[in-house]
């Protein structure tokens, strides 16, 4: 007998209900077991309390740059080239910032600049009043200096071009360069006149110290014992720092008297 033809019409949708039917539960399933698995990764998550002790203790490290005891009297972003005399060329330094840092006690004031990510020193030196600094040719945001410089770690004479971004920073840096290094020209003179003060009052002191300590001697000639006695009592009693004159005094009562005389001014 041959199939029905009709059967297969009707069980296809018959087919497919049913596998409707499994996505839907398996889908359901699957969102059940993804819920299920958030809640246990959110119960691992909290805080339980426990204090877990660190492997490695890290300590506190201070860490110093040498401006600590310098205040900054210009700070600017900029460019710096050195110029190479073997290659005669300019070569780049680096890109950084450039300051002017005094000197809190000696109010002497320095160059420094250092990279931007680095931070490693690409220039170092005082401004003396020996430096000029001048605006480089064709290029009114650069200028240009010689200096002592010590950055690579020894002294040598460098030749620097730095360029700002803008004329404004530029002037600034030169006006600000120049009127340092006129303050510590004066600063110089003011110091060499007090020293050289200094070196003729203690000249004077000298003199006057050694004429007095010669005529005291001279007196010490002409006096008695007695006063001579009376001459050391008067200096313990001001308490003045005469400890050569006090010893002459004391030398000159010791070979003048004799010893019965000497023990009689010791016991009175």
């Amino acid at each position: 007998m041959p199939p029905d033809p009709i059967l297969p019409l009707i069980s296809i949708p018959i087919c497919l209900e049913m596998s409707g039917d499994n996505v839907a539960h398996e889908a359901e399933t699957r969102v059940v077991e993804v819920e299920e698995e958030a809640g246990k990764a959110v119960a691992e998550e909290e805080d339980t309390g426990a204090q877990v002790a660190p492997i490695v203790k890290l300590q506190e490290v201070s860490i110093t740059t040498g401006e600590e005891e310098e205040d900054v009297v210009l700070d600017m972003k900029a460019k710096l080239y050195r110029f190479d005399k073997d290659g005669n060329q300019w070569k780049e330094r680096g890109v950084g910032t450039v300051k002017l840092l005094k000197h809190k006690e000696t109010g002497k004031v320095r160059l420094v600049m250092r990279q931007a990510k680095t931070l490693k020193i690409c220039a170092n030196h005082l401004v003396l009043p020996s430096i000029s600094v001048q605006e480089h040719s064709g290029n009114d945001k650069s200028c240009v200096w010689h200096a002592p410089d010590f950055s690579d770690g020894e002294l040598k004479e460098e030749l620097f071009c730095i360029r700002f971004a803008k004329v404004e920073n530029a002037k600034k840096f030169m006006e600000m360069v120049e009127e340092i290094a006129k303050s510590q020209d004066r600063n110089s003179e003011e110091e060499d006149e007090a020293a050289d003060t200094a070196a003729e009052t203690l000249r004077d002191l000298k003199i006057e110290d050694g004429n007095k300590i010669q005529e005291f001697k001279e007196e010490l000639k002409e006096d008695t014992n007695e006063e001579k006695k009376e001459r050391v009592e008067k200096l313990e009693t001001k308490g003045e720092e005469k400890e050569e004159e006090k010893s002459e005094v004391k030398a000159e009562i010791t070979l003048e008297e004799p010893p019965a005389a000497t023990e009689a001014i010791q016991e009175a």
